[in-house]
């Protein structure tokens, strides 16, 4: 029996110069993901560049310039209606929390995000 699961992923790249202030919203946004129900959450940055044996990388993928570093994250979930519920939840948090005016500007370019939700197909 294939045990349920669902992931939403993210690469992005981050100017070097603002990691403390991607770190900080990250920091909010895992406690509210987590508040309203996410299994985990996690923030990644790039170490290992380029490991051996591949020739694509995300570093390449993403093309992150010489002053940026290359994030990847990911939040987990039970299913993919329990990711729906909980993102319904997180973005209503977030749209009572910032009016347009209010809201922090992001410390990243939103256009160069990579994003997708994934089905678990093999893991614990």
């Amino acid at each position: 029996m294939k045990k349920e699961g669902y992931v939403d992923g993210f690469v992005l790249s981050i100017p070097k110069k603002n990691k403390a202030k991607y770190q900080k919203l990250a920091r909010e946004a895992m406690k509210v993901w987590m508040r309203f129900g996410a299994l985990d959450y996690k923030e990644c940055i790039m170490d290992d560049p380029k490991p051996p044996l591949i020739t694509f990388t995300f570093h390449k993928m993403t093309r992150a310039k010489s002053n940026e570093n290359v994030w990847f994250s990911f939040i987990t979930y039970k299913s993919k209606s329990h990711r729906d519920m909980v993102n319904k939840k997180v973005m209503t948090y977030f749209q009572k929390k910032y009016d347009k005016k209010d809201e922090p500007g992001m410390p990243f370019d939103m256009k160069r995000i990579a994003y997708a939700g994934f089905k678990v197909e093999v893991g614990k």
